[in-house]
């Protein structure tokens, strides 16, 4: 049951039917609950590029949360939703059910703080090192800025975040790490804070290292795809051959039928397997 504290025009809190209403962040709220039935394509498109954002920025929650405290101030948002909406909408590519992350698009802070020039990326035998140019900007900010890297390990979905990494007078930062985790890719990305907390920079995409590898649950996706593309590729070569067979005699044996529903099937359970090939 809903209440209305404010009258028949005001918005209620409680219960209607299948309709929740409340109060969020000082916003009202309403929203159904119960089964939706049976999602459309693009739904669940949707809930498969939520996923991979969520999966992407659940490990850089502290970096975010100092990435876009400034972005979020004076709004109803925190700083992890607007991370997830910004990102959720401009750094994915492909289709369902094969939505991936476009690392270069990732967005980890969002700010007007100049960023420096010429950053750079580079592997040694110990760890990785990041470097910048530490030229003055001007008078309104201070080469006693704060640099923060973030580095992304997509084998592991973990992330090493450095919020106080150095100073932009510094020029570089070197992070030392265990070979193991060395040679697994790596995508790097820095911002700049102003000593006073004030002002902060948008992220810079640093760049890959190793490259690309598939981990081992896109392993075993891209091997049942094509488990289930070979049999389908079997089953639709003889569904097609007794369509023409005798002129279409076959069509109305029991037999047929059977390997029609089994061609539509496994058709379908292709449209919505990830894993195939690009």
């Amino acid at each position: 049951m809903a209440t209305n504290k404010n009258g028949l025009f005001g918005h209620p809190n409680g219960k209607i039917g299948n309709i929740v209403c409340y109060v969020l962040n000082g916003q009202n709220v309403s929203r159904t609950i119960g089964d939706p039935g049976k999602p459309s394509r693009n739904q669940l498109g949707n809930r498969q590029s939520m996923a991979v954002t969520m999966a992407l920025l659940r490990c850089m929650k502290g970096f975010i949360n100092v990435g876009f405290a400034l972005e979020a101030a004076g709004t109803v948002k925190n700083a992890f939703n607007l991370a997830t909406s910004y990102n959720k909408k401009g750094a994915l590519q492909g289709e369902y059910p094969n939505i991936s992350v476009n690392y270069s698009k990732v967005i980890l802070s969002k700010g007007d703080l100049p960023v420096a020039k010429d950053i750079q990326l580079r592997k040694t035998d110990t760890g990785v090192l990041i470097s910048w140019d530490p030229g003055r900007l001007d008078f309104n900010y201070g080469l006693d800025d704060s640099v923060m890297i973030m580095l992304y390990h997509p084998l592991r979905k973990k992330a090493k975040s450095f919020l106080n990494a150095a100073r932009r007078e510094e020029g570089s930062r070197f992070i030392e790490m265990d070979k193991e985790w060395l040679d697994e890719p790596i995508e790097a990305y820095l911002c700049f804070k102003s000593a006073d907390g004030k002002h902060i920079s948008d992220s810079v995409y640093v760049g890959n290292l190793n490259g690309e590898m598939e981990s081992s649950e896109e392993k075993s996706k891209k091997k049942k795809y094509l488990e289930v593309k070979e049999r389908f590729d079997r089953v639709e070569a003889d569904y097609y051959r007794l369509m023409h067979l005798d002129g279409g005699a076959h069509m109305d044996t029991k037999a047929f039928r059977h390997l029609e529903k089994e061609y539509e099937v496994l058709k379908k359970k292709l449209d919505d397997l990830p894993g195939k090939p690009g």
